[in-house]
């Protein structure tokens, strides 16, 4: 029978890199009484050299006496079978196994190696991507990652450190760790901000990471306000049924941030930035212009999944499924 997952045990997510080396060598002192494992991923990418990634974790372990948990997948199989990138591939193979790991062990959560370089990172990927304000929050200390019927608790205790400060204790303390061979390669956009980006930050602020990690944060608090926000908001202008979303628009056009509150009602339905700024000229002519000349019902707009309909005074969000 599976255990009952319990918080004081730790399953510790180890590649071999210097950031995940750092958290297998820091962990008793970050989990102090805690108990905690081990599990690494050999995702058969890079032939010996990935081999050598888990020879590195399995020696370290064995010297600690920690318990290991070591899985090899075949990533470009998976990858290739579901059409989806390699990254994506390994992503889901790690912590659908380390669900299934947590439910069998009875490990209550995961910790992984994300580190403030890896923050800074995420941001900037995020405001290229037009996440919003949301984006600005970085990645998260504790959440939730659901893949197929497992869910991942996931902690992220490194987020204060940067890769720097990670590399200079594990010289002082005599530690190995593997390089990644494909980190030099600017093949992925997260590698093209760390390899060219943030050398031209160093250059106008030596210390951008540690900057940036403190704007994460108070970044975070003002997204916790807009977010209250835009909940009392949506609770007074807003019906909501299984299979459509019914916005009142007087109601949405007497707030004064109500480009923000649309915005987030629409968020995850796929609208282009045109098709809600065409939406949002359509609203401004409606709230400014004498009552009556401009008419809502009829108007339509479209996204690949949701399509929006504009009644008398209200607007409808419905999800549609369309096929080729």
């Amino acid at each position: 029978m599976p255990e009952t997952p319990q918080h004081d045990r730790i399953l510790l997510a180890v590649s071999g890199g210097v950031d995940s080396m750092y958290l297998l060598h820091r962990a008793p002192v970050l989990f102090r009484g805690k108990a905690f494992a081990v599990a690494h991923c050999n995702f058969s990418l890079r032939g010996e050299e990935s081999d050598g990634d888990e020879l590195l974790v399995r020696q370290s372990c064995k010297k600690a006496g920690i318990i290991l948990h070591v899985k090899r997948f075949d990533t470009m199989s998976y990858a290739g079978n579901r059409g989806i990138s390699v990254e994506m591939a390994a992503r889901e193979l790690r912590y659908r196994w380390f669900g299934e790991l947590c439910r069998k062990h009875g490990y209550g959560c995961v910790a992984t190696a994300h580190n403030a370089n890896d923050n800074a990172e995420t941001l900037l990927l995020n405001l290229l991507r037009g996440t919003g304000s949301r984006g600005l929050k970085g990645i998260p200390r504790e959440s939730v990652l659901t893949y197929g019927n497992c869910e991942v608790h996931t902690v992220r205790p490194l987020l204060d450190l940067s890769r720097k400060e990670i590399e200079a204790w594990m010289r002082e303390n005599g530690h190995s760790w593997r390089n990644d061979s494909t980190n030099s390669s600017d093949e992925y956009k997260r590698n093209k901000i760390r390899n060219r980006v943030f050398p031209v930050f160093a250059e106008i602020n030596p210390s951008f990471i540690r900057t940036l990690s403190e704007d994460i944060g108070r970044f975070g608090e003002a997204e916790a306000i807009a977010d209250e926000y835009f909940k009392a908001a949506r609770e007074q202008i807003c019906s909501i049924s299984d299979d459509s979303v019914s916005i009142d628009v007087p109601a949405l056009l007497s707030y004064e941030h109500w480009r923000f509150i649309l915005w987030r009602l629409l968020e995850g339905a796929s609208f282009s930035a045109g098709t809600f700024e065409k939406l949002c000229a359509l609203l401004m002519r409606y709230r400014t212009e004498p009552s009556g000349t401009v008419t809502l019902s009829g108007k339509t707009f479209e996204s690949p999944t949701h399509l929006l309909t504009a009644k008398k005074r209200r607007l409808l969000l419905t999800a549609v499924y369309k096929t080729n």
